[in-house]
């Protein structure tokens, strides 16, 4: 039997699928997909709140979308580290202490046969993990596709426990491998879905526990090629799984439940001032993610935006608050900025050529950057200078040395880039001027320019970022109501990482 999940928000009636027939899911069950990141099933009271927001629903057919559990990535990735240098004897003991605590969190969640049988599914998957690192020490060496293979455990390790701690409170739940839904490319470390093998097989895979009202828990983050090799999307990347999932079945909404009440209009580490952004366009969050803001991964909006599903940015700690709808279109607003995000950790890079910018220098830019998997943020031109912002000097050395037949590339790091974010900004000339009346006497290097309206940014010397962001805060939003208690915010929402 085929099925046309939802309602095509493109096309009206057409059916995602592309068959004509019918399904319940159109007419009755509504599809939600909610992903919960780490700090939203770090320990026991955490999951028990998850569990609590997905009981709440009815009438609502959830699909559950889980990172690993707080911290665990980076633990695993160290010990992969220490099994390529040979330190195997500290790799195991960082996956014992890793086995620890997710047994000390299923022993709080499920009981009796069930926890014996998620305890068996759990040590399986960590003889597993050891067996890899064992692998790692013998190669002495941790490339992409290792990685890739060692981070994908810790979401294999929450979405079998959340599965059976919602089966303990009777939510019919069941572990669904994302491994197995996701096709992407090879591109280790931060692979690109593949859409119609993906879409096909999500459809395969959840269609029919979803028709047995089954509610589906996946982890986050993970995938493999067509070959079946295991990739992930990058970090932070549990975002972009919901998302893919959601568009795949043609959800109602899709929800990111994490530890701040919402999009914000700042960082509130940074400005004591920021407040809950209520409504914003997919335009605006994709500027924010992109520049920055680390409540969305920057890939999360494509699929959301492409089949026009709301996404829904909550605190699971507070899951009764209003948080950010984030939608096509939002009425027009008398404020002209939405937000105000700030990357730190930023290069600038100058790169000079006697000879002059061309298309031919250009391309031979951009190949050595891809090359060495140095990422460009934003990027002027002049007629013998290229500027770019990149996010690391790691690469940087050997970069110049590819280039240094062709120009002269210098870079200065310790920089931040302070961004603007609101519907058509850069055309606003009042905007731009009190923006760096604003910010004048903080010695202000760069205005960068890129090819959106949404945006004004520019570069300040990474010790004046904090001061830039509040001044221009007061300056955009003066009568913000203050909000004291973040609720234990763990990743800032307007910090680039």
């Amino acid at each position: 039997m085929g099925f046309s999940f939802g309602r095509n928000r493109r096309n009206g009636a057409e059916a995602m699928s592309g068959e004509a027939q019918s399904s319940r899911f159109e007419q009755d069950d509504q599809i939600v997909v909610m992903k919960f990141g780490g700090t939203s099933v770090e320990n026991a009271a955490a999951i028990k709140r998850l569990i609590q927001i997905v009981s709440r629903y009815q009438g609502i057919q959830p699909v559950v979308v889980v990172s690993a559990l707080a911290r665990v990535t980076d633990q695993l990735l160290d010990a992969g580290r220490s099994a390529a240098a040979g330190h195997l004897g500290s790799a195991l003991n960082t996956v014992r202490n890793i086995y620890v605590r997710h047994e000390e969190v299923a022993d709080s969640l499920v009981t009796g046969s069930a926890y014996a049988e998620l305890d068996r599914a759990l040590r399986i998957e960590f003889q597993a993990l050891e067996v890899l690192l064992q692998q790692l020490e013998s190669s002495r060496e941790l490339d992409l596709k290792g990685q890739d293979q060692l981070l994908g455990f810790g979401e294999c390790f929450s979405s079998r426990m959340v599965a059976a701690a919602l089966r303990e409170t009777g939510v019919e739940a069941t572990h669904a491998d994302a491994r197995s839904c996701i096709v992407t490319d090879g591109r280790h470390g931060q692979a690109s879905p593949l859409w119609d093998p993906t879409n096909q097989r999500i459809r395969q895979a959840l269609v029919p526990l979803l028709q047995a009202a089954k509610v589906p828990v996946l982890g986050g983050f993970i995938a493999s090629t067509a070959e079946g090799v295991p990739t992930t999307l990058g970090r932070g990347g549990s975002d972009f799984s919901a998302s893919i999932v959601g568009a795949a079945l043609g959800a109602l909404r899709i929800e990111i439940w994490t530890d701040v009440d919402g999009v914000m209009t700042t960082d509130p580490k940074l400005c004591a001032d920021a407040r809950v952004i209520r409504k914003m366009s997919f335009d605006e969050a994709a500027e924010l993610a992109h520049f920055g803001a680390k409540v969305l991964h920057p890939a999360t909006l494509v699929p959301a935006m492409r089949e026009n599903i709301p996404v829904h940015v909550l605190n699971s700690r507070k899951p009764e608050a209003d948080g950010t709808v984030i939608v096509a279109r939002t009425p027009r607003q008398s404020k002209k900025v939405s937000a105000i995000t700030t990357k730190r950790n930023v290069v600038a890079v100058e790169i000079s050529a006697p000879h002059g910018v061309d298309s031919a220098l250009l391309g031979k830019l951009f190949g050595v950057f891809d090359e060495h998997s140095c990422h460009v943020d934003v990027m002027g031109a002049s007629l013998g200078r290229v500027s770019l912002l990149v996010g690391s000097t790691q690469a940087l050395p050997e970069i110049a040395a590819k280039l240094s037949d062709h120009a002269d590339v210098r870079w200065e790091n310790h920089r931040a880039l302070v961004c603007l974010v609101g519907e058509n900004i850069r055309r606003d000339a009042e905007v731009a001027s009190r923006v760096f009346a604003t910010v004048a006497d903080l010695d202000v290097k760069v205005l960068c320019q890129g090819a959106s309206d949404r945006t004004i940014s520019f570069l300040v010397e990474e010790s004046k970022a904090q001061e830039s962001v509040q001044r221009l805060h007061r300056v955009f939003f003066p009568n913000a109501e203050s909000v004291h208690d973040w609720g234990g915010i763990s990743s800032a929402f307007c910090q680039a990482g």
